[in-house]
């Protein structure tokens, strides 16, 4: 008897949902109407979108929060809020990233973070 494993269910990675948030936050911030899907391009060039579980403003400062599906990959984050908030900065700034509660810290050399610096990788 031959047994059929179904196909595993897709995931997503908490990086690929705080960019979501953020592109949702972003669009706010240029005075868009806060959506409710966003779609983004994954690294591999396909296109998918995410659901927003809240979307607006908050004290003046544009913010999305997305609920991390991690499929079937036993990820410990399955289920976590990622939130994003964007604010605009003088012109020259560049884009800066700023860790926010639940972000852990790099605490050995061996990411493309330094020790010391937040875990968010390029």
């Amino acid at each position: 008897m031959t047994h059929h494993t179904p196909p595993l269910r897709r995931g997503w990675t908490t990086g690929s949902c705080a960019t979501a948030a953020s592109k949702a936050a972003w669009l706010v911030l240029q005075g868009h109407t806060p959506p409710a899907t966003v779609p983004i391009t994954l690294p591999s060039g396909q296109s998918v979108t995410f659901a927003l579980c809240q979307c607006g403003i908050n004290n003046a400062t544009p913010f999305a929060e997305v609920i991390k599906d991690a499929g079937d990959d036993p990820d410990v984050t399955h289920g976590a809020l990622i939130r994003a908030s964007v604010r605009a900065l003088p012109a020259g700034t560049g884009v800066l990233f700023k860790a926010g509660e639940g972000v852990g810290t790099v605490t050995r050399p061996g990411l493309p973070i330094p020790p010391g610096e937040a875990a968010i990788n390029p």
